[in-house]
């Protein structure tokens, strides 16, 4: 399968020049994550993906946009694959949001607070994120899979950390890695 972290958002704009939470919920991509999105539509193109799981945050879903575009692609909204909370921006927005700004997908299926309460602790998220592996490792189609996800959630499935639009490839027979690097 593929593992995509979605494209710059304006989170990650200004974290990177402060270093400080900038306090935006759910934050949409700026121009140059629309451009890495689609790049990683582009590289993607001929690797055969037939699915997509995305994350509900607004940047995943404007991140899985461009794929969108390729024959026969089905998509499921999962808030399992969301970020690790640690910051104003991983509050999300409510089903009802969601489906007014993607009315092509299907979001009925969340809970109307999708997101963690509070700080989510490190055992938590690799929770969560051996819970997909073992998952994934069981389908049939998870060879042409792309997920699109977070650098919390992408890093405690692989122990990579991967950059905004950067993807990799992952084996979800893979064992699990073991200590985790948190630092961002």
């Amino acid at each position: 399968m593929f593992l995509l972290r979605h494209g710059q958002s304006l989170f990650n704009l200004r974290f990177t020049e402060t270093r400080r939470d900038p306090g935006i919920e759910d934050p949409e991509l700026t121009e140059l994550g629309h451009a890495q999105a689609q790049a990683a539509a582009e590289e993607l193109a001929g690797a055969g993906i037939t699915r997509l799981v995305v994350s509900p945050y607004l940047r995943a879903l404007q991140t899985a946009q461009p794929f969108l575009a390729l024959p026969g692609v089905s998509v499921e909204v999962m808030h399992e694959v969301r970020e690790r909370t640690a910051f104003i921006c991983d509050i999300g927005s409510t089903p009802a949001q969601l489906a007014t700004r993607f009315p092509h997908h299907e979001f009925g299926h969340l809970p109307e607070r999708w997101w963690h309460d509070d700080v989510e602790t490190e055992e938590e998220t690799v929770a969560r994120a051996e819970a997909f592996r073992l998952a994934m490792r069981a389908r049939p189609d998870e060879h042409t899979t792309l997920l699109v996800s977070h650098w919390g959630f992408i890093l405690a499935l692989t122990g990579i950390s991967v950059g905004n639009g950067e993807w990799v490839e992952f084996h979800p027979g893979t064992a699990r890695p073991g200590r985790i690097s948190w630092q961002h």
